[in-house]
This record gives C-alpha cells, structure tokens and sequence, in this order.
C-alpha cells in the first residue's frame, strides 16, 4: 500500500496557488453548482414539509359532495332546478356503495357570534357526527370530542377551535364545563380543538364550533336537510373510482339526469393530495436539473483549465520522464489536482448551502410544527460522491494528453 506523500500534495497546492484568480474563477462553477443544488433540494423539502402542515390530519383518500342547481330536464323536471341532500342519502350510500368506509352528513352555519362573558369572536358553526373525526382529526387537547349519546339526545354541547379558545379563554385555563352564547342559545363546551390545517370543509377548524348533527338540525330548523356528504375509500380503492359511484346512487334517488354534471359539486381530497406530491416531485426533478447542469459547466471549466495547465506544464512533465516518472505517475497527479480542485470547491459550496438551510429551518419551524430544510445523510454522501466523479472526469483528458508527452519532443519545446 503506498504511503502519504506530503510532496506530492504540497506540489498540488502550488499547481492550483500558482494561478489564484484562474483557479479560483475554475472552482465557482463548482461551488455554485454544488451549492445550487443542494439549497434547491434543501428548498424543496422544507416547502414539502410546510404545505404538509396544513393537510395535517387530514384523509388523505377523502370525497366530498355538495348540490347545485342542475343543468338537464328529467323526468319532468325542468332545468336549472333546486334540490337538497337528505338523511336518507347517507343510509343509500352505505347500502350502495361496498367500496366506500365511512359516509357521514355536514351542516354548517357561517358568520355565527360566539360570546363568554364580555369575550366575543366570530366563526363558524358546524353540525356533525363523531365519525367525521376519522376526516379530519380534531386533536382533542382538552376534554372530549362528540359521542353518539350526544347525537342520541341532541345535547347542547360543543367543541370549539384553538381560536375560539384563545380568544373567549385567553388565560388558557380548561373550558371544560362552561357555557358558551352562540347566537343566543347557549352550549356547553366539551373540548377543545387544536387542529390548524388550511384545508376549510365548510370553514376553517380553529375558528370552528362543532355540536351534535342532530342538534344542529333540530336547533336551526333544517329538517332532513344535508349540506355535505364526507365519506372515505375503503383500502384498495381510490375515491375517483368511489365518487363516482356515490354519484350513481345520489342521482338516481333525487331523479337527476344521469349525464348532469352541474348539478353535484364534488371534491376529490385524494387527487389534490396527489397534485401537490407531483409538484413537489416536479420541483426536485427541477433542481436537480438545474444543479447537475450547472456542475457539468462547472467541470467542463475544470477540464478546460485542466488542459491549460499540462500545457504549460509540458517541460516540467517531459523533464519527469526523462528522469524515470511512469505514464501512472503523471496521470495520478493531473488527476489528483482536479479531484482535490473540485472537492475543495464542491465543500464550500455543500458548507454554504448547509449553512443557509440551516437559517431557514430556525426561522420557519415552531416548537409544534417543526420544518425540515436540510437534506439527509444519504443525499450529503451522494452528493460527496458525485464530486469525486465529476473531478476524475474534468481530469481524466487532460491526463492522458500529458501522459502522451514524449520526453525528447518536451524538453526540445523549451
């Protein structure tokens, strides 16, 4: 095994110091390549992790259906006609449709006052069923979320959202057991949510209060009505294939023309998942693009200067020769200088990147919602890897041109 040569590296640092602001010029498109791509990688993974944040909690193989007015005459029906969901199409579609989990009613009441002693906020009032906890988690954090026997009993109770609480509670004590106003009739609070995701069914979570479906129905008079339908897809099936089929049953029982694609307004969670996830690939993809090329650049200059360089190396290099330097010991040492030119330059531009990921990450990320920014372990080593390669390639010409140098026709150049 051959040992360390200190003079072969001190010959390397005078071969890339000889010329500074040549060598230096060399390894920008190096630094900024490298640098390029790790802070977009870095960029990217921080946006993915931020935009997650807001679908927290939130099913991911979720449907949605609303009603419109519909666009086609049917059995006697004109157009343009006005029709409701009701309880019964909740039962229709659990007989119907084997592919879907869960299917639960919403109702909702927007620009309600919500008032505790002198505290008043505005919000939104939302009628629902326990089971639509399995949509979109509450993160229950105080008392409780709804239960059957308050659906059973129309018990006037509810759960309010972290705004809510922070703003008719702002000394954060428990809420638990107290009366809240809500457009004069008063409920008492069960539980507090804490849920902050963006995705608004019917509102925005923390500025929502959630009571008993049955009591929102019987309190606000609207009868058998229904405003949404939530339902998820069984496991191995996707909610395009489940809405359709939801949208069979619902049409067929309200004599709504098969082909009317107005008069339902659906809402595909699964598929706005899915978008969101190829943009975030898209934008990797992109990054390493724009990366890669400009390292490419970058080695491509190395190589150019590279060349530059045995040329004016080429009594030197004749001169060693001559005096009983192999083919292999000249081509190691063309190539070792590229490779330590790249990596110093590669290092810098990882250091740097790092660095500002690293201030971006503590700027962004709360003790509650942390924000990932930098890039793993396996993506630093590969992007290492990367660096050597590309040094042997910028390098792997220009050596073998000086392992072509004959002695004789070298030393008569001079």
């Amino acid at each position: 095994m051959k040992k360390f040569d200190l003079d072969t590296w001190q010959e390397i640092l005078v071969t890339i110091t000889r010329n500074k602001t040549r060598s230096l010029l060399t390894a920008f498109g190096i630094f900024w390549g490298i640098f390029m791509l790790i802070a977009l990688m870095g960029g990217a993974k921080g946006m993915q992790d931020k935009l997650s944040q807001q679908f927290q909690g939130f099913a991911t193989n979720s449907g949605f259906l609303g009603t419109n007015l519909t666009s086609k005459a049917y059995k006697g029906f004109q157009q343009g006609r006005y029709w409701d969901l009701e309880n019964k199409d909740v039962e229709r579609i659990r007989r119907n449709v084997d592919e879907v989990d869960i299917v639960t009613p919403s109702l909702a009441k927007w620009g309600i006052n919500a008032v505790y002693q002198d505290k008043k906020i505005s919000g939104t009032l939302k009628g629902l069923y326990p089971e639509y906890g399995q949509i979109e988690e509450p993160q229950i954090t105080m008392g409780r979320y709804l239960n059957d026997m308050d659906i059973r009993d129309q018990r006037k109770v509810c759960v309010i959202g972290k705004r809510i609480y922070e703003t008719l509670f702002p000394g954060g004590e428990d809420p638990c057991g107290n009366y809240i106003e809500v457009n004069g009739i008063y409920y008492r609070v069960i539980g507090v949510s804490m849920a902050s995701g963006n995705i608004s069914i019917q509102g925005r979570s923390e500025t929502s209060i959630i009571i008993p479906f049955s009591t929102m129905q019987n309190n606000y008079n609207f009868g058998q009505k229904i405003q949404l339908l939530c339902y998820t897809a069984r496991r191995g099936y996707s909610i395009s294939e489940v809405e359709k089929k939801v949208a069979q049953v619902v049409k067929k029982a309200h004599l709504i023309h098969p082909d009317d694609k107005q008069a339902l307004i659906q809402v595909n969670a699964e598929a706005m998942f899915t978008m969101v996830d190829n943009l975030f690939s898209g934008i990797r993809i992109l990054g390493w693009m724009v990366g890669l090329g400009t390292l490419l650049a970058g080695a491509i200059g190395v190589s150019n200067i590279m060349m530059v360089t045995v040329k004016e190396r080429t009594t030197e290099i004749g001169i060693r020769r001559a005096i009983g330097a192999k083919p292999n010991d000249i081509l190691q040492q063309i190539l070792s200088e590229s490779i330590v030119l790249t990596l110093v330059a590669g290092m810098a531009g990882i250091s740097l990147a790092v660095f500002l990921l690293d201030i971006m990450e503590s700027v962004t990320s709360t003790p509650t919602a942390p924000v990932g920014f930098q890039i793993g372990f396996g993506e630093a080593i590969g992007a290492y890897i990367l660096l050597i390669v590309l040094g042997l390639l910028a390098g792997l010409f220009p050596a073998y041109r000086a392992m072509a140098i004959k002695p004789i026709e070298a030393i008569r150049d001079e």
